[in-house]
């Protein structure tokens, strides 16, 4: 046998003595699983804890929505939307708009595809395109709230104004802007 031979022996020997020498290495320890009493109970918090996220966005939304229509369908679906807010779109109607100063309001009418709708906004300050003018169309929105009687109590009116190069396209034929001085009185007084 060679020298090679002779020393693989002898670790093999030395290795087997370790090996009877040490105590077997024991088994892993096994995974401790949560019993169902624990997994009920995480359960319950984590439906309890969505019940509450639930309750919360949908009592905030509730109150929060604002519907938003055409003259229109607001007066097709009238019943449905009486005392909720409400964003409403429409042409201002060519002198309908009054302006009493006692109490200090503006009153006026608004219409889109033959349907129209009476607005009455409670304030002194209106947007300064907010004008009846006889040769320009004056889109209004509006919010606020519809009432039984079917007249729009407005809150906030604004007024959509022509693009730029429409604006321009109406000066090459001579139409004012409606944010130009007016020399004439705005509208009749009640």
């Amino acid at each position: 046998m060679s020298r090679v031979d002779e020393e693989l022996a002898a670790a093999v020997r030395e290795s087997e003595e370790v090996a009877r020498a040490e105590p077997a290495p024991s088994a892993p320890a096994p995974l401790i699983r949560p019993t169902a009493k624990r997994s009920v109970g995480l359960l319950a918090a984590l439906l309890v804890v969505g019940g509450g996220i639930l309750t919360l966005v949908f009592t905030t939304v509730e109150g929060a929505t604002v519907f938003d229509r055409p003259v229109d369908q607001l007066v097709k679906e009238r019943d449905k939307l009486v005392g909720r807010p409400v964003r409403v779109e429409g042409e201002l109607k060519k002198g309908s708009l009054m302006r009493p100063d006692q109490p200090c309001e503006y009153r006026f009418t608004i219409a889109k595809s033959g349907s129209e709708l009476p607005v009455r906004f409670a304030q002194c300050v209106v947007p300064d395109t907010f004008r009846d003018m006889p040769n320009m169309d004056v889109t209004v929105i509006a919010t606020g709230t519809l009432d039984e009687a079917g007249h729009f109590e407005a809150s906030n009116i604004m007024t959509q104004c022509p693009s730029k190069y429409e604006m321009k396209e109406r000066a090459n034929k001579g139409e004012a802007a409606p944010h130009m001085p007016v020399t004439a009185p705005l509208s009749p007084k009640i």
